[in-house]
């Protein structure tokens, strides 16, 4: 029964008995896409386990695995906690020095990678890991001996675990019975914050945090062995890794797509059910979407705009629980089937829900996936917390909140508007790192960071990071967050970040949308134009600055926007000024735009 399992390294034995399928994991890939069944699922990760424990792995050790989201991702996780080893998942995108901190940190004894570029990453630090036994390279293009050092290709070293399974000492009797004898208390992982802000520090995970918060999501959300879910966030993410876990322990087929930029192909290839994603996913669909409106013809953008008008009404009735108009009902079906219906297609066509994370979603974007016909549920939750602490339950959505607690976890907010979590989902603690447990958690509270507030209903709604609040000298408290959003509600808007911080006045950095410039002014090409060749130019300056005169009207004098500057080049994971999840990484972002900050506070007077 799904109800006695209490540990992670029970999902694959449970998965391969209950769900017997032939397709269970995917791999998109421009050319081709590969398929593994339950049963293949099962094997690679006792062979992979098994093979593991030939490098002299022993129970308690981490294994570091650093690769893109692929099913290899996923089985290296499973063989990893079924051997009773510690998983450390590392962000492929992370420079060679980062990763050094890490396994060293850690002290991580093999780590496993997804191809020669991480293997080189590793080998220009191996000199400074001293406890690192092993490389094993997912797709190797190269010879161990080109590579140096150990070296192992990830087949091989199934090849051998599954070489010590036929050996004919009942090694696979003894693989489940110690897998099946791993306690839900027992360490399970080491997952290092991305860190928005100082060192990352390693959050300690237990099978039994994780496995909780999978069976009290599994309560709040109706999945089915039918489903098909869409992954392409990273899996060292907590809040994507966690989720491919409840999906494959419900009997999911997962499809991984190829990356970031193919979710759209990727979306028309496999048709899932579900997907989970970041906001400004969400986001961008939602403006690409209205730009491609805006590029049609004026009868058909007002058709556009008049079918999601009804499709908004009649999901504004389905959330307030009553009955729509007789004028809704009569022409929702018209609406759907002349646009509603053709903008799902784009989407798949069989998307039952979208599950979002990681950051606030905008209202006007989970009310747009609402009307037209696909509901999204917004949850909340940090590493520390395994990751889930709010989800808004199918069917009882409130837009603009994260959701109710799931079953086993307790909220309060403290007085000064810090959310405070309790339940068994809650880490045990930062890896070597005692004061900063002690920090976070305070009598059996964790303090989260965030600030919000509950409803009678009991739903959250986050209104900012307490460490991203910004005091102007003159004392006022700014959020930044919601401003930001609210600037990035302009499909010409890429990103926005606000400044302020112990200085006399508010500013803001803006990233423009070369897309949604070209619609507007002839000359941008969004194939050929830089950025910076559009910094400065009066027509463009004339745009942002009626985006920022809208938001300003909005805001109490303290918080407005008194001088802004639209940034010659994106933000980016590789230059560290978004996380892997697409959040910023403030202190990154001001270092390296110091100079054109500091101009905004010098008086143009």
């Amino acid at each position: 029964m799904a109800e006695s399992i209490t540990t992670l390294a029970a999902i694959p034995f449970h998965v391969s008995g209950r769900y017997p399928k032939p397709l269970l994991l995917r791999r998109c890939q421009t050319e081709k896409i590969e398929e593994l069944s339950s049963q293949e699922f099962f094997d690679q990760v006792r062979d992979l386990s098994l093979g593991l424990g030939t490098l002299g792995v022993e129970c308690g050790d981490r294994v570091a695995i650093v690769s893109d989201p692929r099913p290899e991702w996923i089985i290296a996780d499973f063989a990893i906690l079924t051997g009773g080893y510690v998983s450390v998942p590392i962000y492929p995108t992370l420079p060679a020095a980062q990763m050094r901190y890490i396994l060293a940190d850690s002290s991580a004894r093999v780590a496993v990678v997804a191809d020669d570029v991480q293997a080189e990453k590793i080998i220009s630090v191996w000199a400074e890991l001293s406890n690192l036994r092993a490389v094993v390279v997912m797709d190797p293009r190269k010879s161990n001996n080109e590579l140096e050092r150990e070296i192992l290709n990830f087949d091989s070293l199934q090849a051998r675990g599954h070489q010590r399974l036929i050996s004919g000492d009942g090694l696979g009797r003894i693989y489940k019975e110690l897998a099946m004898a791993i306690t839900s208390d027992a360490l399970a992982t080491i997952i290092y914050t991305s860190g928005t802000t100082g060192e990352p520090k390693g959050v300690m995970l237990s099978h039994g945090n994780i496995m909780s918060n999978i069976n009290d999501v599994d309560a709040v959300i109706k999945l089915d062995s039918d489903d098909e879910a869409l992954s392409f966030l990273p899996l060292s993410h907590a809040f994507e890794r966690t989720a491919v876990m409840l999906f494959l322990y419900k009997g999911l087929t997962v499809t991984f797509a190829e990356s970031l930029e193919t979710i759209a192909r990727d979306l028309q290839r496999v048709k899932p059910t579900i997907m989970t994603g970041v906001p400004r996913v969400f986001e961008k669909l939602h403006a690409k979407i209205y730009a491609t409106v805006a590029e049609s013809p004026p009868l058909r953008q007002r058709l556009f705009h008049w079918a999601v008008g009804v499709g908004h009404t009649a999901a504004q009735a389905l959330l307030a629980g009553r009955t729509a108009s007789w004028s809704t009902r009569v022409q929702r079906p018209l609406a759907d089937r002349l646009v509603l219906s053709k903008v799902r297609e784009r989407l798949g066509g069989r998307i039952r829900f979208f599950v979002s994370g990681s950051a606030p979603l905008s209202v006007e974007v989970a009310e747009f996936l609402f009307a037209i016909g696909i509901p999204v549920l917004e949850g909340y939750g940090l590493t520390e917390t395994a990751p889930v602490l709010t989800i808004n339950p199918e069917g009882r959505q409130k837009l603009g909140t994260v959701g109710i607690a799931v079953p086993q976890v307790t909220l309060r907010i403290a007085d000064d508007g810090e959310i405070l979590a309790r339940g068994p989902n809650i880490m045990c603690g930062y890896y070597r790192k005692q004061s900063a447990t002690d920090e976070a958690i305070q009598d059996g509270w964790f303090r989260t960071g965030d600030i919000g507030f509950l409803d009678e209903g009991g739903y959250l709604t986050i209104t900012d990071r307490k460490k991203e609040l910004i005091i102007t000298a003159s004392g006022k408290n700014v959020a930044p967050n919601p401003i930001e959003a609210a600037l990035k509600r302009s499909p010409l808007v890429s990103e926005a970040m606000l400044i302020g911080d112990r200085r006399p006045y508010i500013v803001a950095v803006l990233v423009p949308d070369l897309d949604a410039l070209a619609l507007r002014i002839p000359d941008v090409d969004p194939e050929k134009t830089l950025l910076k060749d559009i910094v400065g130019l009066p027509h463009v300056t004339q745009l942002f600055g009626d985006v920022v005169e809208v938001v300003n009207g909005q805001l109490p004098r303290h918080e407005q926007i008194k001088r802004w500057a639209i940034l010659p080049a994106e933000f980016s994971i590789a230059t560290g000024e978004l996380t892997p999840t697409l959040k910023l990484k403030r202190r990154v972002i001001v270092e390296r735009w110091g100079s054109v900050i500091d101009q905004l506070y010098i008086s143009s007077e």
